[in-house]
């Protein structure tokens, strides 16, 4: 008799995300490098709507649960000035895919591109892993509300 299968973890649930939005990001970099623009542009906005979504249920979701066992500050506070510094990036993407701007465009990406891998480093290593920990079973209920959202 086969054991059943736990649903995945919040930390599992949220790297994998991770993982979707990288390739978003991988995609519209590459047709933005080609001057491929409306593909770009719409590649652009996929990615940050991604992205949106993720970073409001940390900030509204899972932040605040962790918050209530840890305390505030700390971790949550260091992700939420890297999400705002993310966000700003992500303005400059769009604006450099609506003037077509290349450069602009990729110079956005770049610097992008290394606050999101450290970042996800962060999450994935550190603050995913404390949350499943210390959540228990509140965090596959808050997984199961990342993935119907």
């Amino acid at each position: 008799m086969s054991k059943p299968r736990n649903p995945p973890g919040l930390g599992d649930t949220l790297a994998q995300d991770h993982h979707r939005c990288d390739e978003l990001f991988a995609s519209a970099e590459k047709h933005a490098a080609r001057g491929e623009w409306p593909q770009a542009q719409r590649d652009i906005t996929a990615f940050i709507e991604a992205m949106n979504h993720h970073l409001a249920f940390e900030e509204q979701t899972l932040f605040p649960a962790l918050e209530q066992v840890i305390g505030a500050g700390g971790p949550t506070q260091v992700m939420r000035m890297e999400h705002e510094q993310m966000r700003t990036l992500f303005r400059d993407m769009q604006q450099g895919a609506q003037a077509q701007d290349t450069q602009r465009l990729l110079g956005a990406t770049e610097t992008l591109l290394i606050l999101m891998q450290q970042h996800n480093m962060k999450e994935e290593n550190i603050l995913y892993r404390l949350a499943d920990q210390v959540l228990g079973a509140q965090g596959p209920a808050l997984a199961g509300q990342f993935t119907q959202a």
